[in-house]
C-alpha cells in the first residue's frame, strides 16, 4: 500500500529537497529515528484519506501517527513542506492526476486583490469595568511624605 502513495519515481523528485539526517551520538543515541521515506508515506496517506494522526496503520511500515506529525511539523517550521508541496504538485500535474474539477480557491488560500469593502470597526458592546469604591488614591489622606499635599513640619 505505502508504494502506491510514494513510488520510487516520485521519491527521487522529493529525496533532494528533504533535509540531511543528523548523526547520531555514540554514547546515548536513543532510539532510531523512521526514515524520510516512512515518514513521508505516513504523512501522504494521513492528508490524502483524513484519518487522524493516531488512527494511521502501524502495518504499513510508517512509524507512529505522532512521529509522522512531528516529522512535518518540523518540515513545516524548515520552510521544507512548502518546497515538497510544490514538487508533489508539479509532479502531479504532469502525471495528469490532479482533479481541479474538485478544486476551490477562497480568501483563506488566495488574497483578494481589491475586493469588497473594508469592514468598519465594530463599537464594543459589553460593559465597562466599575470604578472602585474599596480604594481611591486620595493624595491627602497619606501618611508618606511622598504622597501628602502639606509638607511636613519641621523640629
Amino acid at each position: 500500500m505505502s508504494m502506491a502513495i510514494l513510488d520510487d519515481k516520485l521519491w527521487q523528485v522529493v529525496e533532494p529537497l528533504l533535509p540531511k539526517v543528523k548523526r547520531r551520538r555514540r554514547v546515548h543515541p536513543g532510539r532510531k529515528p523512521i526514515g524520510h521515506r516512512q515518514a513521508l508515506t505516513g504523512i501522504l496517506l494521513v492528508l490524502r484519506t483524513g484519518i487522524p494522526w493516531s488512527a494511521l496503520p502501524r502495518e504499513m511500515g510508517c512509524g507512529s501517527g505522532v512521529s509522522c506529525w512531528r516529522r512535518l511539523v518540523a518540515w513545516q517550521r524548515a520552510g521544507v513542506w512548502a518546497k515538497l508541496h510544490q514538487a508533489l504538485l508539479t509532479h502531479l500535474q504532469a502525471a495528469g492526476k490532479i482533479e481541479w474539477s474538485r478544486t476551490i480557491v477562497d480568501s483563506s488560500s488566495v488574497r483578494a486583490m481589491h475586493g469588497g469593502k473594508k469592514q468598519v470597526q465594530t463599537r464594543p458592546t459589553g460593559a465597562k469595568p466599575a470604578a472602585s469604591i474599596t480604594s481611591s488614591r486620595m493624595l491627602g489622606a497619606s501618611r508618606s511624605q511622598r504622597y501628602s499635599r502639606r509638607p511636613m513640619p519641621m523640629m
